[in-house]
């Protein structure tokens, strides 16, 4: 699995990724910024502005706000994007493990969008409650993988596999390889938590994920891998 994410996280910087990094990147970018501009606007008509002094203060803690804000919207906003590019980098992913194999086939657009927001929405709520947890009990960062570690580990592994098999089948294998994939969602977990890095987590966990699949269903199957 550890030579899979570094195979990964190297093919993400190789020329035929650049065009959908490009359009991820940008992507990801301009949902961050909405909803930085949302919130921003949010806290600014919660404000009440009084002495100079004060409104410094809240200024300052409205900044900072935002910042650990837009850092645990990362998670949801990277998977509304994955989505968008699954199958682009999907792909590229299976001609360079074999390129004379059979292509998987890509994931009709509805379907990958509503399981994108699905995750993202989802997301929104686990990452509210890391937050909560290290605001109030210090074991934040724990919670942050434990959690993180389900939730990015199923979305791109059901995404990945739906390649191959139906969604029915997708969520049974995810199930019967939880500890795997479970494996594979903290290791995503961690690069979300790189800042700046993080914003290309769409294409590395998807190459990474694909890996993950292909590995899986050829244990499965007795093929060599």
């Amino acid at each position: 699995m550890i030579g899979d994410a570094g195979d990964a996280l190297a093919e993400i910087f190789s020329p035929p990724f650049r065009r959908v990094m490009g359009k991820s990147l940008g992507l990801t970018a301009a949902l961050l910024a909405l909803a930085g501009v949302g919130l921003d606007r949010l806290a600014l008509s919660h404000l009440y502005v009084g002495p100079a002094w004060l409104s410094v203060i809240l200024s300052v803690v409205v900044s900072l706000g935002l910042v650990v804000g837009l850092i645990f919207l990362v998670p949801p906003t990277t998977s509304l994007v994955a989505g968008f590019f699954l199958d682009d980098v999907a792909a590229i992913v299976e001609r360079t493990i074999d390129p004379r194999g059979p292509p998987g086939r890509p994931i009709p657009f509805a379907p990958s969008i509503v399981m994108g927001v699905r995750f993202a929405v989802l997301s929104v709520f686990v990452n509210a409650a890391v937050l909560a947890l290290t605001i109030f009990t210090g074991v934040g960062l724990v919670a942050y993988f434990i959690l993180n570690g389900y939730l990015l580990g199923r979305e791109y592994f059901e995404l990945a596999a739906m390649r191959y098999v139906s969604g029915a089948e997708a969520r049974v294998l995810f199930q019967r390889n939880l500890p795997m994939v479970y494996l594979a969602g903290v290791v995503i977990s961690g690069f979300v938590a790189v800042p700046v890095l993080n914003l290309l987590t769409p294409l590395f966990a998807t190459a990474f994920m694909v890996r993950v699949c292909r590995r899986i269903r050829s244990i499965g199957s007795g093929a060599p891998r």
